[in-house]
């Protein structure tokens, strides 16, 4: 999977959400295409994936085959999309992912099986309590998890820097074992991609 293939497909879900064929919010990546395929260097078949509304790219690289994923978003099911398959799972509760990728790294953990638990999340959630306590307690019990923060700067249209005072978000230089922060410019909208209204 290629950086094009990656933007080819968000693409394609943007023309036909602005066609209305997509009547379900779609929430679109594009610009960490590099950040994503790195990342991923590092995600193995037995590995979980836990992501928030945003989640088509880990889809697509962790093997979801990409007709079964363009179906299921013209469904409707874009900010909740769950393949057990290939052990991905979105849901578009603020946060609510995050203690359910624990409780999946605590299971992988004391049942003694292979595989690790990558959790995805934007920047506003990596400033709320739920991430902390989860961050702690994960590194605390020596859980195998590792949290991903993607900073885009279009927290529901909030700037989260603004939104609490605080230039510099809390895990942005941090060097913290189980946490990668990066950043990254895209051309969407935090919902939608630009034309239709969308809430």
């Amino acid at each position: 999977m290629t950086a094009q293939d990656l933007i080819a497909f968000e693409t394609e879900i943007a023309d036909l959400f602005n066609a209305a064929k997509i009547r379900a919010p779609i929430h679109l990546y594009y610009g960490n295409e590099e950040q994503m395929i790195g990342l991923f260097r590092d995600v193995k078949p037995e590995d979980w994936v836990f992501c928030s509304w945003r989640s088509h790219y880990q889809c697509l690289l962790k093997g979801v085959p990409r007709e079964e994923l363009k179906a299921e978003i013209i469904a409707g099911h874009s900010i909740s999309l769950c393949f057990p398959r290939q052990r991905v799972v979105s849901s578009a509760i603020v946060g609510g992912i995050i203690p359910i990728a624990v409780g999946a790294a605590m299971g992988l953990k004391r049942r003694g099986e292979k595989g690790m638990v990558h959790c995805f999340a934007g920047e506003m959630t990596s400033e709320t309590g739920i991430f902390h306590e989860s961050v702690k307690y994960s590194h605390n019990h020596q859980l195998p998890i590792r949290f991903i923060v993607e900073d885009n700067g279009k927290s529901v249209c909030t700037d989260t820097r603004e939104a609490w005072n605080q230039p510099v978000l809390t895990y942005e230089h941090s060097r913290h074992p189980l946490v990668t922060y990066y950043q990254y410019h895209t051309r969407y909208p935090h919902a939608g991609a630009g034309q239709r209204v969308q809430f």
